[in-house]
């Protein structure tokens, strides 16, 4: 069966990738037409598991309408800029490069291309942060937590690999930048790659006073990725793993029981209806189709992709951490 919509090459087939490779495959909107990698066995295995070809560089790119970028942080700088001035749309895995001068670099020259540009953001797309989103009215503090247990595979510290989702989260809850950004990290893992840090701790304040407190970690001992909401008279707390909301708001207490031993409180809880959005690298990848089909706002998209590198590059300038 011939599907309609664009056919769509993954650049690198680790695990982003071919994750990536599966969601084209199984979608209806798409076809999965290449897998690019140089480690052929590693390439040609993604590749004919989700029936495309395996190609060893961007050479064999011919005949093909869209790119998405899962290959090393460190890389796509380099072929994004390539890939944009052979005029491919594309969608680059989080962040866009590894540092703010290469991330601009590339917004830029898809702006001045007039070519599609997406960033792999997929937290947009949880179940759990559309709905909470939706029902967010007047903000006073965001918090969240982004921890997982050591990976080596992943070089890149936590500021660009993790924190730059919730940069996003808050950014879009508060409507606007920080006036300013507080940061430490913390070095501590032997097998990280040197200025790589393993722990970040990040407040941002916004101009009309709200705070924001953001924690990304990489020497977890469990998988945590949890948002709160906290507004004048509720709080919504986000559960992204599970996608689940649950809105707490406190109505009264006494100062103490019958008695005399403690108090008495009580709390309403609501469980909202959810957006129903599916799994997230599917709905990311439909919004991908869309832009590329002219359906959704292709300079919107790019222009949104810059502010949460941007504020990530300042975290960077606060700890004193590498160059940004």
């Amino acid at each position: 069966m011939t599907v309609p919509g664009p056919a769509i090459a993954v650049v690198g087939a680790g695990a982003m990738g071919a994750l990536h490779a599966r969601v084209i495959r199984g979608s209806a909107r798409a076809e999965l037409a290449a897998v690019v990698d140089p480690d052929e066995p590693t390439g040609r295995a993604v590749a004919e598991r989700f029936g495309a070809r395996w190609a060893p560089d961007l050479s064999g790119l011919a005949r093909v309408d869209a790119v998405i970028v899962a290959a090393a942080t460190s890389a796509h700088h380099a072929i994004a800029l390539d890939l944009l001035a052979a005029g491919l749309p594309l969608l680059v895995e989080k962040p866009i490069a590894d540092s703010l001068t290469d991330s601009e670099e590339i917004v830029a020259a898809a702006a001045a291309a007039d070519v599609p540009l997406m960033c792999g953001l997929l937290e947009r797309f949880n179940s759990a942060v559309v709905t909470a989103t939706g029902l967010t009215r007047d903000p006073v503090h965001v918090s969240t937590q982004r921890h997982s247990p050591y990976a080596p595979r992943i070089p890149t510290g936590v500021a660009w690999d993790l924190l730059v989702h919730d940069v996003d989260i808050a950014l879009r809850l508060m409507g606007a930048p920080p006036r300013s950004v507080e940061a430490q990290f913390g070095y501590f893992h032997p097998r990280s790659t040197p200025g790589a840090e393993d722990l970040a701790e990040v407040q941002l304040t916004f101009p009309d006073g709200q705070l924001a407190s953001l924690s990304a970690s990489r020497i977890g001992q469990r998988k945590i990725r949890h948002v709160t909401i906290t507004e004048i008279d509720r709080a919504i707390e986000v559960d992204l793993l599970r996608q689940a909301v649950t809105i707490y708001r406190h109505v009264d207490n006494e100062a103490a029981t019958d008695d005399g031993l403690g108090y008495r409180q009580q709390t309403v809880i609501e469980m909202p209806m959810m957006a129903t959005m599916g799994e997230p690298l599917a709905a990311q990848l439909s919004h991908f189709v869309d832009l590329l089909e002219g359906s959704a706002d292709h300079d919107a998209e790019r222009a949104g992709i810059l502010p949460s590198h941007r504020v990530v590059a300042r975290a960077f300038d606060a700890a004193g951490g590498r160059p940004a």
